[in-house]
C-alpha cells in the first residue's frame, strides 16, 4: 500500500510543478522573445507542440491525447498492486507526465481534445520540452531499469499452500 502511495504523491507533485511551470511560461515566455541563461545553453522560448515529442504526427493530436488516456488508466488499474519503490516512482513520473501534457491537450486552444502542448525549455540546439516531458522520460528510464534488472512490478501476497506468487 505504501509503494501506491509513493506513486501517487510523484503523480501530483510532477503534475503540479508541470502546469505550474507552464502557467509561467504561459506568461512570461509565450509572446515574448526567447530568453538565455547559463550563457545560452539554456533557452526558454514558447512553441506550442500538437503532435508528440519533436513535434512528431502535429496532426494526430486527437491520437495522443486518446494515448494519453489509456495510459492514465493502465496505470491507475495496477497502481494498487505495486509492490517496488522503482516501479513506484517510474510509474508516478510517467503518470504525472501523461496527465500534464493531457491536460494541454483538454484544455488549450484550440480546443477539447485538440489543445496544443506548451513547451517552454531548450538545451543548447535540443528540441524544445516541457517537464511532463522529461518526466515521462524519466519515468520511463527508471520502468526499462527495473524490468532489465528483473524487479517484478507487483505481486500476489502468499497462496494458499504459503509459497510467493509471481504476477507477469
Amino acid at each position: 500500500m505504501q509503494r501506491m502511495y509513493l506513486l501517487w504523491k510523484i503523480a501530483v507533485a510532477g503534475f503540479a510543478v508541470d502546469q505550474i511551470t507552464k502557467a509561467i511560461a504561459a506568461v512570461v515566455v509565450e509572446g515574448h522573445e526567447p530568453k538565455h541563461s547559463l550563457g545560452g545553453a539554456v533557452t526558454f522560448t514558447a512553441f506550442r507542440n500538437s503532435g508528440a515529442a519533436g513535434s512528431f504526427a502535429p496532426r494526430a493530436t486527437l491520437v495522443f491525447t486518446l494515448l494519453a488516456v489509456v495510459v492514465l488508466i493502465l496505470i491507475a488499474r495496477v497502481a494498487p498492486s505495486i509492490r517496488s519503490t522503482g516501479w513506484a516512482v517510474g510509474l508516478g513520473l510517467i503518470f504525472a507526465g501523461a496527465g500534464g501534457n493531457l491536460a494541454d491537450r483538454i484544455f488549450r486552444t484550440p480546443g477539447f481534445g485538440r489543445g496544443a502542448v506548451l513547451d517552454f525549455i531548450q538545451f543548447g540546439e535540443s528540441g524544445i520540452f516541457n517537464l511532463a516531458d522529461q518526466c515521462v522520460t524519466a519515468g520511463a528510464a527508471i520502468v526499462l531499469i527495473q524490468t532489465f534488472r528483473g524487479i517484478p512490478m507487483r505481486s500476489v501476497a502468499t497462496s494458499g499452500l504459503g509459497s510467493r506468487v509471481l504476477e507477469r
